[in-house]
């Protein structure tokens, strides 16, 4: 078990994430999403994030684990989490700046925080952990 405070600090960042991923859909999933202002294709694109983001939950969760049980596989998911959270970031980075989602009356407040945490997560994993 892990002594190192910071390791636990990461790791419930980690579990945190796992949760605010399955929040996300959780609560995507019960909206229409049909405000005139969505993208054409809007509904599609998002969808197929369901099986990355999933994933990534899980490598999230796998990490914040082993990373408190002192085993070195931990670091090593860390890095793996960190390279997947940088990639949805920046997609969803593109994806909302290209088609004004990060306008405050089009959720820009909701969607600017999502990138932000991602990518800050990213590179905490990256700082701590390459």
């Amino acid at each position: 078990m892990s002594g190192d405070a910071s390791t636990w600090v990461v790791a419930g960042l980690e579990l945190l994430a796992a949760l605010a991923i399955a929040g996300f859909w959780a609560t995507w999933w019960r909206e229409p999403h049909e405000e005139p202002w969505l993208p054409a294709g809007y509904r599609e694109h998002e969808e197929v994030f369901v099986v990355p983001d999933a994933v990534l939950a899980l490598v999230l969760v796998a990490s914040a684990v082993l990373l408190v049980l002192g085993e070195s596989l931990g670091r090593s998911l860390a890095l793996v989490a960190a390279g997947m959270l940088a990639f949805l970031g920046l997609i969803d980075l593109a994806y909302f700046a290209r088609h004004g989602l990060f306008a405050r009356e089009r959720g820009g407040l909701l969607n600017g925080a999502i990138v932000l945490g991602v990518l800050v997560l990213a590179a905490i994993l990256i700082v701590r952990f390459a």
